[in-house]
């Protein structure tokens, strides 16, 4: 079974990640939901527009990978109480890398694609220009100290 995957972000960013990652997996439609909350909606009415469409698109018993943006913020903390509700993780910190990674492998368990995603994530941030330029392949392919940072 795959994983659907719900982007829940500051709006306009869960539609325009979804079609930006819709050009390389056009197949990935049905799988691949996205909602944007207005910076005017209460948080009780984005969960329930998020359960609306969980509902619609496979229930809420489906493995759920949920991807926010800003942790702390008020897309972040409307997925906490919806992944509580259902079979689900929550990565926040959603960028382009990160959802082509969880898309490509969203057949993996949800556990899985929880570190598939964080690695995507992180190796997709690279200074590409200037004096101090990365090589991708040198790069370590995770933080060692990813668990002693401040938030």
């Amino acid at each position: 079974m795959t994983t659907r995957i719900l982007l829940l972000t500051h709006a306009p960013l869960a539609a325009a990640l979804r079609e930006c990652a819709l050009h390389v997996f056009a197949d990935s439609a049905d799988d691949l939901l996205a909602l944007d909350v207005p910076s005017d909606e209460a948080p009780e009415a984005t969960l329930e527009r998020a359960l609306a469409m969980l509902v619609a698109h496979g229930g809420l018993d489906a493995p759920t990978l949920v991807l926010t943006d800003l942790f702390g913020a008020t897309p972040c903390n409307v997925a906490q109480r919806l992944t509580g509700l259902l079979q689900a993780r929550l990565v926040a910190g959603v960028n382009l890398p990160m959802l082509l990674r969880s898309i490509g492998y969203r057949h993996e368990s949800l556990d899985a694609l929880v570190s598939r995603a964080m690695v995507g994530g992180s190796q997709g941030v690279m200074q590409v220009a200037g004096s101090s330029r990365q090589n991708q392949s040198a790069r370590p392919s995770n933080d060692q100290d990813q668990y002693h940072h401040q938030q």
